[in-house]
């Protein structure tokens, strides 16, 4: 054996053995592997003890005589091999109910295991062509780097299913000799005697598995390599690492030819699991939609909870109080329905203690409304995810349905359902209003939210509606500037305000102009300003159809959200671009013109 001190020494060994105090011998074999700046892992059990570590020489010679101390270990012996690097990362200890997990208490191998046929005589009864049957008692996935030639593979994908397997096997093999083979052997040592039980005749064990058969006779009537459960992968009869290796998503093992496959990405995919990513977003949509099924049947907000709702105080109203701080943020809830809910002790300060409308507030305070046990008006939540990557997924959202909570809905919203679906919880870039329907890009991230949004702020965000009118503009195209109110008014509308408004630009376009007097039209948004379309087209002469808030000849309706059952809004967020935050590329989505938007 090479002794070059740049050699990396792996060992591998198992011995069933009735063993008594587990927790010191744990501790002592942790202790002394750190000591010796070994890697690997130790299974000790009530049952024996599973080793695979690395290191060096002397370190593994030191750590044998360790084992081997402990009372019913004595004869613990290592299957040797040598790497130019550490197989493992990390160094464990533990303490299991079985060494090789296999579930059938019937079988201790302490007590009784079945014949074990050397390396040696094995290939003799293969050179001579003894009628053996070789069953390969491994997993699927490792047979496929290699096994001995005609041996049947028992078909499983974990050794708990080895049971199972077993009743599947031709019953005329129950009269034949059978030789079981694993890896290093200590599967065979349940697998063998298991099979006795079953009233197999004839069984032996493969001693020390396939490597202690590539190291005593070589490779021969062995095909392929032998998968190791380490970094390394695959052995070949030499003991050699091979070049193969595994799949990081479906840890199926890859030989060279299977790696230079173009769906073999380090880390991501192999041949095995490869999902083209077309296919592999729809599946993920198909689970979206059944998740949200699930999710508003019923919708969230129709079971009655009790409500809180915080109130945090800005600069501008420190010194104010309850009341009057209550009057001015909600202007739409008369002053005695406040103070109705003051004395009703349904307000809170941050530290716990009930206030009354005399409460006199602070900046950076927080308070909060405990709102009555009551269920929260019907929505639309015929939410449809239409596409969906590493950094955004974009939604069709129904109306009516709020974005966010806000007045009488809390969790009838569209971000708290997209939240019962995706883990973890989206970010909305941006905002439609609640009669609104159409596309709403999500971000997965702060990070990405945060890019997004300075897209919109410059400008490289196309936003582009439909909207049905009522009357008919005598232009075909209209670009309106007029700036918008900075604060709500009647219901949280807006009006056009070309004194203090903001900057507010849309581009109108007739699409097409119907015999009932209505117009279709194409509004591109420049700005994005509360309720930006409706007041430009209503301030223009143009209503649009169905606004419940923004009426005809100037007029404006404490409506809020529609009902579920009104006539809906004829507007709808039909196309959005934006440049990719991973990519750089510009995307385009666009969805499916609504039923009043058909030419």
């Amino acid at each position: 054996m090479n002794t070059s001190s740049s050699v990396i020494y792996n060992i591998s060994g198992y011995y069933f053995a009735n063993l008594e105090g587990l927790k010191e011998w744990r501790s002592r074999l942790l202790d002394e592997c750190k000591e010796q700046q070994l890697k690997g892992t130790i299974l000790i059990s009530t049952e024996g003890i599973n080793v695979f570590l690395a290191g060096r020489k002397e370190a593994i010679d030191h750590l044998i005589t360790v084992i081997r101390s402990i009372p019913g270990l004595g004869n613990f012996q290592v299957k040797f091999s040598e790497s130019d690097h550490r197989p493992f990362n990390r160094m464990l200890v533990r303490i299991k109910k079985e060494i090789i997990a296999f579930g059938v208490d019937a079988v201790n191998p302490a007590n009784y295991t079945s014949r074990h046929l050397s390396a040696k005589t094995l290939k003799q009864w293969l050179d001579e062509g003894r009628p053996i049957t070789l069953l390969d008692t491994r997993n699927d996935y490792e047979i496929k780097l290699g096994t001995f030639r005609n041996a049947i593979p028992i078909r499983v994908d974990t050794f708990r299913e080895f049971p199972d397997a077993v009743a599947q096997l031709p019953a005329e093999l129950k009269k034949q000799p059978i030789v079981t083979f694993c890896t290093g052997g200590i599967r065979c040592e349940k697998a063998a005697p298991f099979m006795e039980l079953q009233g197999y005749e004839d069984v032996y064990q493969l001693d020390g598995g396939i490597l202690k058969y590539f190291e005593e006779v070589g490779g021969d009537h062995y095909d392929g390599e032998c998968f190791v459960f380490d970094h390394r992968v695959g052995l070949d009869p030499s003991l050699r690492e091979t070049a193969s290796a595994i799949c990081f998503h479906c840890q199926a093992p890859l030989e060279e030819e299977e790696q230079q496959d173009p769906r073999f990405v380090e880390g991501v995919s192999c041949p095995y699991c490869y999902v083209d990513e077309q296919l592999k977003m729809q599946q993920s949509l198909d689970k979206r939609r059944t998740d949200l099924a699930r999710v508003v049947h019923p919708l969230p907000g129709s079971i009655p909870y009790e409500n809180i709702r915080p109130i945090a105080v800005k600069e501008d109203f420190d010194g104010w109080t309850l009341s009057n701080l209550l009057e001015k943020l909600f202007p739409q809830i008369e002053l005695a329905e406040w103070q109705q809910r003051l004395a009703a002790g349904r307000f809170r300060h941050q530290h716990g203690y009930v206030v009354d409308g005399s409460q006199v507030v602070r900046a950076g305070e927080r308070y909060e409304q405990t709102m009555t046990l009551s269920a929260e008006p019907d929505v639309n939540a015929d939410i449809r995810f239409l596409y969906e990557d590493a950094a955004l997924i974009v939604v069709r959202k129904p109306a009516p349905l709020p974005m966010h909570p806000c007045g009488r809905y809390h969790r009838n919203t569209l971000q708290h359902i997209i939240n019962l679906v995706v883990h973890p919880a989206p970010r909305p870039a941006h905002r439609l209003d609640a009669n609104t329907s159409g596309l709403v890009l999500f971000a997965r991230t702060k990070h990405i939210c945060s890019q997004l949004q300075s897209q919109f702020i410059t400008g490289k965000i196309e936003k582009t509606y439909l909207v049905r009118v009522q009357c008919q503009p005598t232009w075909n195209h209209h670009v309106c500037s007029l700036p918008i109110s900075q604060g709500p008014a009647v219901a949280g509308s807006r009006v056009v305000d070309e004194k203090d408004g903001l900057p507010s630009r849309t581009d109108f376009s007739v699409i097409k102009r119907d015999v009932d007097g209505t117009a279709l039209l194409e509004a591109r948004l420049h700005t994005g300003r509360t309720n930006q379309i409706r007041v430009h087209l209503w301030h223009l002469g143009f209503p649009v159809c169905g606004d419940a808030t923004y009426l005809a000849e100037g007029q404006v309706a404490a409506t809020q959200t529609l009902d579920v059952d009104t006539a809906p809004l004829q507007l709808h967020a039909w196309k959005i671009s934006c440049l990719h935050p991973l990519s750089k590329q510009r995307v385009e989505f666009t969805d499916v013109r609504p039923a009043w938007a058909n030419l």
